[in-house]
């Protein structure tokens, strides 16, 4: 599509670039800022303000200090409470510079409008106190020339004003007494404008045990030093203390020590609150801070601040952003909703070059771990990220959770740092990297390889999935339209990625799926689970049963007499009747190389157990295609290895949670559905033998194979319609080619007649014949062709030179074994023969019938009898017949029965057929309730009239 890489647009800054900046240096450090050696985006005014984004809240809180400082309201107590991370240092640090007056307002970017809006034009410079509780020790004192300050208030006094203010405070200092707040008041008047900043007062409160005293003082003495500094404040209109409170007593806290001390404070700040800082708390939404978290839109602006030097042409990255937008409207129903909106051009543009997925997912996801600093957590992230994808060349348009470069240490040890143990094998495993699965998949197809389809989904899956695994969730991963927002790009085909995503589902040992989400976990999934146990199955005990057991379930009633999957050539019948045989996956075909299956199937042809096979033309094979063998192996282990799994969950002999048991039950499902596809798509071949008329005798047996289309609904009828389609199966048949046949084998060398029945029968043993449906469709084209005489005679038997039942050219009665189909020349000569042979017709007197009057007037008496040669026999009306049937071989009985008795009645028209079965069965001991019960069953289900059990005598 043309878009310009992300790189080429935006230049980050010089320290990300070349890789040397330092974890430090994303921790801001009000101490070292104050001692004048912190770096220079932290301790240069200009350069602070120009990588700083003044979020909301923050210019709320610098409005309030710039108006205190003039003595034109604002609040003098100002608590910064936030989550671990929030920004609360880096906004002391923003306090610190405005107040400190080192650099012209004007030339802090960022000020000027703050200024205005308070009416202020230049503000005044004022005194600047740090209290940073991590570089305080109770036991410790802070040595200024020859003053020793061991408290924070002797410290307080010692910044605001030398010895001589240390002076009004060291009778307290010495003591480890809280001063009482007219002492602090008088300080501070002396000394106005001032600014207290207090930074990480609870990691200092805490270090005082119960019951001990320190040169620092005690837990409540410190307490009532703040209580009493919040009331001073009061009282100097133009000093202000900022105050810094974590927001977590479970993680920042540190110890019981350190939740009392918070509450302690809360309860003195909430006191020391001013109503209109609780109305300033009440417009950004907070009950008892003047600080709103920054928000994730703002935190775009901070990382790009941050890391970025500038955007060289905003036309260009607005064009990437638009086509973006665009892409995902024109493909809503696989995007998230909030990507159909017109703001969300709007996100992409403020987070370029970052998608705006990156953010959501860190400071949604990744701020709820425990240890994850939010904005400084975010920066050192990006950072690394920025330099691996700048040093590899990276050209995506945008850097998307798919781009985060997980196979580079740095940045997979930044990641795994936040997260519990165990992710290493995780990524190096599944997600990223030379030895990662992904990469092979990706190896191996170069449809996903092309795009880094799977490692681009896998990154995503894990920036989305991991945090969640910290937590007890009901809900869990991330769902897969987030998925294909982290990785597909416009111009790419969403598609690819849906594969891709299915792709990893079925090979990855650390990925869960369950309802259209997906989540990576420390422990293996059920896959690694299967796999194992796919090693179980032995190919001929397991695996060949279960494809047996498949491809015969495959099969509907139709064409075949008998189906037979994986049969010996004994139990393959040699019968007048067609079957199909499949052949096992050992024997399966290829047309470039058919030795296996050919080598099979004649095997099956030729002989019957030990003995030859004569029928040979009834049989049609169907065999495996070779490419697919292995596959279909490997389905149906699966598939066995999710049917142990759900039984063990069954019988709680494995123990899982409620998201795996339902996840091995729809694997399962899957799983079945999958080797019912792939048993389709792999038996494919049909094969059947030929054999054709050469100047020399019969060619030898050629093998011709035909495909079998897989997405056909019924198998059987897909094998019936390509036998009809390629004439390898005859269910319709003219008498003309019936004559063709007879001509050419049957009637030469002198032979003018032969059996019907021998003919038919013919057809089934010999290949080089047309292989017929059934007898049916032989008698019927012996019925269609009786009534005319260009195909054949008819007669019932021949005796000499005499036919019985001799018809030429007339519709008769067809009895296979006992017809003769005689050649039309012998037929004609046979019935020219009859002809002349028949005596002259003599003249006869009329016949007067019985009740012609005599001529006498009455009738004649005793009337005419007819002569025997004038009447006609009465033909036979109805048939009644009764056998006997073995109970062990009444199956095969009975199917003698319809073929060679019911379907002479039935292949008749206006012949009613009636049939009843009698089955009578005794038991001396008696039949047992499941007996009794399954019978009465299966014979409800097969609508018996009459079907009951009879006590014993």
């Amino acid at each position: 599509m043309g878009l310009k890489p992300w790189r080429e647009l935006a230049v980050p800054h010089e320290d990300v670039l070349k890789g040397t900046f330092q974890q430090s240096e994303f921790a801001a450090d009000l101490s070292r800022v104050h001692e004048k050696t912190a770096t220079a985006e932290y301790q240069d005014p200009a350069l602070f303000f120009q990588r700083t984004f003044i979020t909301a809240g923050m210019r709320l809180l610098l409005d309030s200090v710039v108006k205190r400082l003039s003595g034109r309201g604002g609040d003098p107590v100002i608590q910064l409470q936030t989550a671990f991370g929030g920004g609360k240092t880096h906004t002391m640090l923003a306090v610190y510079h405005l107040a400190k007056g080192e650099v012209a307002a004007s030339d802090l970017q960022g000020i000027a409008p703050i200024l205005d809006a308070a009416g202020i034009t230049e503000l005044t410079k004022a005194k600047i106190v740090v209290l940073d509780g991590t570089r305080f020790s109770p036991s410790q004192p802070k040595i200024h020339d020859s003053i020793s300050a061991h408290t924070l208030w002797g410290e307080l006094a010692w910044q605001l004003d030398g010895a001589e203010g240390y002076s009004k405070v060291q009778a307290s200092d010495e003591n480890g007494t809280a001063p009482d707040s007219s002492i602090l008041e008088s300080l501070l008047s002396a000394q106005q404008p001032v600014v207290i900043l207090v930074d990480e007062l609870v990691a200092y409160v805490r270090q005082f045990e119960e019951g001990k005293s320190y040169p620092g003082g005690s837990f409540d003495s410190n307490l009532t030093f703040i209580q009493n500094l919040t009331q001073a404040l009061k009282a100097v209109p133009k000093a202000v203390l900022l105050i810094s409170v974590p927001e977590s007593k479970e993680s920042e806290a540190g110890s019981a020590r350190g939740r009392k001390a918070m509450d302690v404070l809360g309860d003195v700040l909430e006191q020391r609150s001013s109503k209109a800082q609780q109305s300033l708390e009440k417009t950004v939404g907070r009950v008892h801070a003047l600080w709103k978290p920054v928000a994730t839109e703002e935190a775009f602006e901070i990382v790009r601040r941050r890391l970025f030097s500038n955007i060289s042409d905003s036309s260009q990255a607005e064009a990437v952003c638009r086509a973006f937008a665009d892409f995902y409207i024109a493909n809503g129903e696989d995007f998230p909703r909030e990507t159909q909106e017109s703001r969300y051009f709007d996100r992409l543009v403020n987070a370029y070059p970052i998608h705006p997925e990156v953010f959501d997912r860190l400071y949604e996801d990744w701020s709820s771990l425990d240890n994850f600093q939010r904005t400084r957590g975010v920066l050192k992230l990006m950072a690394k990220v920025i330099y691996r994808l700048w040093k590899d060349g990276n050209n995506d348009p945008l850097i998307m959770p798919g781009s985060l470069p997980l196979y580079d240490a740095d940045c997979r040890n930044e990641a795994i740092y936040y997260l519990p143990q165990g992710w290493d094998p995780v990524v190096e495993g599944d997600i990223d990297g030379d030895r990662a699965e992904t990469t092979e998949i990706e190896v191996s197809d170069t449809r996903f390889g092309s795009v880094q389809a799977c490692r681009r989904s896998a990154r995503t899956i894990f920036l989305g999935s991991a945090p969640s695994t910290t937590a007890n969730l009901t809900v869990r991963g991330v769902e897969a339209e987030r998925v294909y927002l982290g990785v597909a790009q416009p111009g790419q085909q969403v598609g690819l990625y849906k594969d891709a995503l299915r792709r990893l589902a079925d090979r990855l040992h650390y990925l869960n799926s369950a309802n259209n989400r997906y989540w990576f976990d420390t422990r293996p999934n059920l896959r690694r689970e299967m796999e194992d146990r796919k090693r179980r199955f032995q190919k001929k005990e397991h695996i060949l049963p279960t494809i047996r057991d498949c491809v015969q379930r495959s099969f509907a009633p139709g064409v075949f007499a008998g189906v037979h999957v994986f049969t010996p050539s004994g139990d393959i019948p040699d019968d007048w009747r067609l079957h199909l045989v499949v052949l096992s996956p050992e024997a399966a075909f290829n047309r470039s190389a058919p030795g296996a299956a050919v080598k099979a199937a004649t095997e099956l042809l030729s002989n019957r157990g030990d003995q030859p096979r004569l029928k040979q033309n009834r049989l049609i094979f169907l065999a495996a295609d070779s490419d697919t063998v292995s596959r279909v192996e490997d389905q149906v282990c699966s598939m066995l290895a999710w049917e142990s799994i759900v039984a063990d969950i069954k019988d709680l002999t494995l123990n899982l949670d409620q998201i795996q048991a339902r996840q091995a039950g729809k694997s399962l499902e899957n799983a079945n559905e999958t080797v019912k596809r792939t048993v389709r798509e792999t038996y494919k071949w049909l094969l059947t033998p030929v054999q054709e008329p050469q100047a020399k005798g019969i060619s030898e047996v050629r093998w011709e194979s035909f495909p079998v289309n897989p997405g056909a609904s019924n198998l059987t009828q897909e094998i019936d319609r390509v036998m009809t389609e390629n004439e390898l199966l005859i269910s319709e048949w003219a008498p003309v080619h019936l004559n063709a046949m007879l001509k050419a084998w049957f009637w030469k060398d002198g032979v003018t007649d032969v059996s019907a029945l021998d003919v038919w029968q013919k057809t089934c043993q010999y290949l080089y014949l047309p292989r017929l449906k059934d007898d049916m469709v032989f008698r019927s084209t012996l019925i269609a062709g009786a009534g005319s005489r260009d195909f054949f005679g008819l007669a019932q038997a021949r005796e000499g030179d005499t036919y019985a039942g001799f018809t030429f050219g007339q519709n008769s009665l067809i009895m296979l074994d006992s017809c003769l189909l005689i050649e039309p020349l012998a037929a004609a000569a046979y019935a020219e023969k009859l002809k002349s042979a028949l005596p002259e017709p003599k003249p006869t007197s009329p016949t007067i019938p019985a009740d012609t009057p005599s001529s006498a007037g009455g009738p004649t008496s005793g009337g005419a009898k007819p002569s025997p040669a004038m009447s006609s026999p009465k033909r036979a009306c109805r048939f009644y017949g009764a056998i006997e049937l073995d109970p062990v071989l009444a199956k095969k009985q009975f199917s003698d029965i319809v073929d060679e008795v019911l379907l002479q009645f039935t292949s008749r028209p206006g012949v009613r057929v009636k049939i009843v079965v009698d089955i009578q069965a005794d038991s001396n001991e008696g039949f047992e309730d499941s007996v009794q019960r399954a019978v009465k069953e299966n014979c409800n289900v097969l609508r018996f009239k009459n079907s009951e059990f009879e006590p014993g005598d």
